[in-house]
């Protein structure tokens, strides 16, 4: 796929998504507006929208209706920003910036943070159960669990409780990788599954869709590392070297840059070769790997 194709997309994708927020999220004349504000806040202009971008590209090779596509694309974001609002929160890694612009905490307050974050865990599976979008209940059934599981302590939760044990036990590149697996890797496994859910294709014909998202998401991590370790902080968007500054094991820290950066590209590699079975109509999928490890942001 050519960048400028890929550009064109990313940013149809990301304008879709600001557009049914701007929509989801419109404001109430009543004392609940500062909430609507601060979900807005997070939810709304920035992020590389991977997530949606994933489900998109999956449900594309299944001929899905891009609607549809859509709806579980703002379900696993909704999940993906309110854990952001929480991960940025005093008790966790207490961040200021995000996305370029002050945390939601630091722009609002704590209280309303928390509220913005609990509303958008919500909204997602309002999302999922809206049966006008999604008419098939086996499809919203499956969804909803899946999303479930991945955002729960068994995924992105479970993975963050690590980081937190991380700022005060050293954790091997085995660990490493099972915190990232669940921490990062939970919601991109969840978004390249739901487009195969959302194109009814059972558990057993997901084999190599499995396999692709669990290498992109490693890769992805291992990206995230190289910018914290070497990035530059007006470009991402938010701090950097703020692992080697608590001590946390990474990729980076256990593996080197050089080597992280060549595990990276073999992970890209590897989650291409899981596509085989696919012709040009996952060309999407391979570049959104590429991209998962090109990025500076």
């Amino acid at each position: 796929m050519a960048p400028d194709q890929f550009a064109a997309i990313v940013a149809a994708t990301a304008q879709d998504v600001d557009t049914a927020f701007d929509r989801l999220l419109a404001v109430p004349d009543d004392p609940r507006a500062r909430l609507y504000h601060a979900m807005r806040h997070a939810a709304m202009g920035g992020g590389k929208r991977l997530r949606p971008l994933l489900v998109r590209a999956t449900a594309q090779l299944f001929n899905v209706d891009l609607v549809q596509a859509l709806q579980a694309g703002l379900a696993v974001e909704c999940i993906h920003v309110y854990s952001l609002i929480h991960d940025d929160l005093p008790c966790m890694d207490d961040d200021d910036i995000r996305r370029g612009k002050p945390t939601v905490h630091k722009a609002f307050d704590e209280a309303t943070a928390v509220l913005a974050g609990d509303s958008l865990h919500a909204l997602a599976f309002e999302l999922l159960a809206n049966n006008h979008v999604l008419p098939d209940p086996f499809v919203r059934s499956s969804l909803s669990h899946a999303l479930a599981h991945a955002s729960g302590p068994q995924g992105m939760a479970g993975g963050q409780m690590m980081d937190l044990v991380a700022e005060t036990t050293p954790f091997d590149l085995a660990m490493v990788t099972r915190l990232q697996q669940l921490k990062t890797g939970a919601l991109i496994s969840f978004s390249v599954e739901a487009g195969a859910i959302l194109g009814h294709v059972p558990p057993e014909g997901r084999t190599g869709l499995h396999g692709y998202a669990r290498d992109v998401g490693l890769a992805f991590q291992i990206a995230d590392d190289l910018i914290d370790a070497e990035g530059d902080a007006a470009i991402a968007g938010k701090a950097v070297g703020k692992d080697a500054a608590q001590g946390k094991g990474t990729f980076v820290s256990l593996l080197g840059i050089d080597r992280a950066r060549a595990q990276a590209s073999a992970l890209v590699e590897q989650a291409h070769a899981h596509l085989h079975g696919f012709g040009e109509e996952a060309d999407l999928l391979r570049a959104i790997a590429r991209f998962a490890v090109e990025r500076d942001r």
